[in-house]
C-alpha cells in the first residue's frame, strides 16, 4: 500500500513544487483545486476542495491516484473518476490532519478502486 502515498515518476511531478491552486482533473472531468499537498515520501497527497461539484466537501487524494502533473496549465490528472472520489472518504482539516487512522482508511479505499 505504501505506493499510492508516493508521486510516480511517470507523474511528472517536480519534488519542493507548490501545488496549491492547482486545478484537478478526474478520468471524467473537472473536480475542484487542490487547498493543501505535500511531497513528504511515503506520505505524499493532496487535499482537493470539490466545491462546488461538491458543495463544502474536501478529499484527500494520495500521490499515487496522480496520473500527471501538467505544471505548464496547473492542472493535476488523477485516475480515478468523479465517483470514486465523491464516495471516498471525506476530509475535514481539523479533524484528519496527520490522523494515522484516517490515512490509512483513505490508503486502503483508494489502493482497492484501481492502481
Amino acid at each position: 500500500m505504501s505506493s499510492i502515498w508516493g508521486y510516480s515518476p511517470s507523474s511528472q511531478y517536480t519534488p519542493g513544487t507548490s501545488l496549491t491552486g492547482y486545478k484537478v482533473e478526474a478520468s471524467d472531468g473537472h473536480i475542484g483545486k487542490v487547498d493543501d499537498a505535500t511531497d513528504e515520501v511515503g506520505a505524499a497527497y493532496i487535499v482537493v476542495n470539490c466545491k462546488p461539484w461538491l458543495i463544502g466537501k474536501h478529499v484527500m487524494l494520495p500521490a499515487g491516484t496522480i496520473t500527471r502533473v501538467d505544471h505548464g496549465n496547473e492542472t493535476i490528472h488523477v485516475n480515478r473518476n468523479k465517483e470514486q472520489i465523491k464516495d471516498g472518504p471525506e476530509y475535514d482539516p481539523d479533524v484528519h490532519r496527520g490522523d494515522a487512522g484516517y490515512r490509512d482508511t483513505v490508503g486502503k479505499y483508494y489502493g482497492s478502486h484501481g492502481l
